[in-house]
């Protein structure tokens, strides 16, 4: 069992309970629209050939993956989560596929960082869920070589985010946050990190320098029809979230949530069926400081 800090328990006990098995239900979509901005990324701030690579929140280790083949043989590209669950899936995935220059690891980045030192770092939507993100990312920061780089793709605000913000505002008026519960949340949440300058000032005080941020905008592709949409933002995001932690008072108006979800979808959806909405990230770049000495 992978060192966890206490303040990210309850996250690892959702991603490794609840939330893995919803994310394995809608693979395919969440892969899918993530990936496109995990591509856009890698695109623009590629690892080199022969770096050693840290993917921080590697889910099931596609991204992982793609950077063992960016970096060549030559390379080595790690892959860690803070839910064994995942990294599991990842291990066997990559052992079908015949990826051999990549390594799975459980870890909580917040408590310790695995098999540094790195070159590159890279994370696709993995930070926001630090309950400290300043001390996880200054560990990232300490064990990349001197002038190694970070690139970190975050959501950014929810009015950008059509996807995950309709279904919001069509639950929030029917379900109150409950004050207790037995389930797990999964962190700050995927929020966090949306404030252009929140996020910078958090790398700054981790100790990275020459930080930028990109605006990525494209088109999220909920499902192939309004039925799957609907069943997407009901497990997942905020509106899965809240549906998920009201338990059995959500449970007794599922008609009418899901109700209320379809109108919000609607206008979303496009002519040959699928459901189609805006979805907008920061591609974050970030430099470890030549001479650093922690």
């Amino acid at each position: 069992m992978p060192r966890i800090a206490a303040a990210n328990e309850e996250a690892r006990e959702a991603w490794n309970g609840p939330l893995f098995d919803r994310f394995v239900e809608h693979r395919k979509a969440v892969v899918g629209g993530l990936g496109a901005h995990g591509d856009r990324a890698l695109s623009l701030q590629p690892p080199r050939l022969g770096d050693r690579a840290l993917d921080i929140g590697c889910g099931f280790g596609d991204s992982t993956r793609q950077i063992a083949r960016l970096v060549g043989p030559d390379g080595w590209a790690v892959g860690v989560d803070v839910a064994e669950r995942f990294v599991e899936a990842a291990w066997h995935e990559a052992r079908e596929e015949g990826t051999e220059n990549v390594d799975f690891l459980a870890a909580d980045v917040q408590a310790e960082v695995p098999e540094g030192p790195f070159d590159y770092a890279f994370s696709r939507f993995g930070t926001m869920f630090f309950a400290n993100p300043v001390a996880a990312l200054r560990g990232v920061r300490e064990v990349l070589t001197p002038g190694g780089r970070l690139c970190m793709v975050v959501w950014r605000r929810k009015l950008d985010n059509e996807w995950l913000h309709r279904a919001e505002l069509a639950v929030e008026g029917m379900l109150q946050r409950p004050e207790e519960t037995d389930e797990p949340t999964c962190g700050p949440g995927p929020f966090s990190m949306a404030d252009a300058d929140t996020t910078t000032e958090i790398l700054a005080s981790a100790g990275f320098e020459q930080i930028s941020l990109r605006r990525d905008d494209l088109v999220f592709e909920l499902g192939p029809d309004l039925e799957s949409a609907r069943d997407l933002v009901m497990a997942l995001g905020p509106a899965g979230e809240l549906i998920r932690l009201a338990g059995a008072g959500a449970e007794r108006i599922r008609s009418r949530i899901a109700r209320a979800i379809d109108s919000a979808l609607t206008e979303l959806v496009q002519p040959d069926g699928s459901v189609r909405a805006a979805s907008s990230t920061w591609i974050i770049g970030a430099v470890a400081p030549m001479d650093d000495r922690g």
